[in-house]
């Protein structure tokens, strides 16, 4: 065997498809989600740059339904910015989450990797990989899955796993059980050996022989749905962890940092508030500062991009993310939004718990504000892109699709 100094490592980085982030709408009409910002950053960016910690890294994939065109420009300046080859896969139909790993086993195992790291977009966390892949070499097994210890109530909207507290072995795996597993969750960030891409195979073949089976025992007719599931269709839950758990195959790497999962518009405002914070130790120099004298007063984490102009008699922060060509005006108060590119507030104007759509402009004295809790359909004010709020309006708790003028107040309520 090759000194680890030799061993090359794949990053796959799954990114769904248009139909699949739909919950994510109005803000998933104009972008991928995946490319949605997040303090700033594509929210693909993140796991991205944390690939870039690997050590040995050969190359990034991106898997999902998207036309590649939609991911072009994203792919190339992310390669020569990270001076790590990216490239989109795009899936011709559905394999499920392992199906679709195996689906580009060639291309992924052309540098022949001794390590294959897994990862879901629409995940938000610190991403500690080298960690990880050190713990998975020491384990000796075919994976590693990223976990977390979350509230035992919110649990089961998750994957609930049971792992060996001394040996970290995973012994036990359901996916979002009736009643109470466990508190341990999985992430969704897994670090495989090659060896993953026979168990898929074996997933298949098993499939196959069955569906062969002339006559259906009275045990394979109340596996029914099973049966019918295309043979090179394999999902990562119910098909490779559940039956791999307790063979001292999969074991368990716990994070005692972040850990959020990016279904809602509500969501990624929580995400980047993370972010955010997590940019205060990783690179602070990204965020931005202000006393109010030359530049706004900054309090809390907070992004700005280059070229956002924002006046000086501003107040920003905490947690609050400007893209690119914003225009911020005098006076204007902004507190845990997202402000995305080409905005206007003007005079006076508030902000407070909301994402506020590209091109949209919000009016003198204007207040575009929510309650803030992540979880609730309208606990976050969302604006669609060149959503027009005029002078002296106040929209709370609110949706508004893209392309509308507001000239009345309105609260607790979707505009389409």
């Amino acid at each position: 065997m090759m000194g680890s100094s030799e061993e090359k490592v794949v990053a796959v980085i799954m990114v769904g498809g248009p139909t699949k982030g739909t919950r994510f709408r109005p803000l998933s009409f104009n972008i991928p989600k995946p490319l949605f910002p997040l303090a700033g950053q594509p929210m693909v960016h993140h796991p991205i740059s944390a690939c870039k910690r690997i050590p040995n890294l050969a190359q990034i994939y991106l898997i999902g339904f998207y036309e590649e065109r939609e991911f072009a420009l994203f792919v190339s300046s992310i390669s020569n910015e990270l001076k790590v080859p990216v490239r989109y896969l795009k899936e011709e139909k559905p394999h499920g989450s392992a199906g679709g790993l195996y689906n580009f086993r060639d291309l992924i195992m052309e540098d022949s990797p001794s390590h294959i790291f897994l990862l879901n977009c629409d995940v938000c966390c610190s991403f500690p990989l080298p960690d990880m892949l050190e713990a998975h070499r020491r384990y000796g097994g075919m994976g590693t899955i990223l976990v977390i210890k979350v509230p035992p109530e919110s649990a089961n909207q998750f994957g609930e796993l049971v792992a060996d507290p001394v040996t970290n072995e995973l012994l036990h795996y359901t996916e979002k059980p009736e009643t109470f597993v466990s508190d341990h969750i999985n992430c969704g960030v897994y670090v495989f050996t090659p060896d993953v891409f026979a168990a898929i195979q074996g997933v298949s073949t098993q499939r196959k022989d069955r569906a062969n089976l002339r006559r259906v025992s009275s045990f394979e007719a109340l596996q029914l749905p099973n049966r019918s599931l295309p043979t090179d269709f394999v999902r990562l839950d119910q098909d490779i962890l559940s039956p791999l758990a307790g063979k001292k195959q999969l074991y368990t790497y716990e994070t005692m940092d972040f850990w959020e999962q990016i279904k809602t518009p509500g969501m990624s405002l929580r995400s980047s508030a993370l972010y955010l914070a997590q940019f205060r130790f990783t690179s602070p120099h990204i965020l931005a500062t202000g006393d109010g004298i030359k530049s706004a007063t900054i309090t809390g984490d907070v992004y700005i991009h280059p070229s956002a102009k924002v006046h000086p008699t501003a107040k920003i922060g905490p947690n609050v993310s400007i893209s690119a060509n914003a225009r911020i005006g005098a006076g204007v108060r902004l507190v845990n939004c997202i402000i995305l590119d080409d905005v206007e507030i003007k005079e006076n104007a508030v902000v407070i718990h909301a994402i506020v759509g590209w091109k949209s402009m919000i009016g003198r004295w204007s207040r575009v504000q929510a309650e803030g809790d992540y979880n609730a359909k309208l606990g976050v004010t969302i604006l669609g892109e060149s959503v027009s709020v005029e002078d002296e309006v106040v929209v709370i708790n609110s949706i508004v699709l893209p392309n509308k003028t507001l000239n009345l107040s309105v609260q607790e309520e979707i505009i389409l």
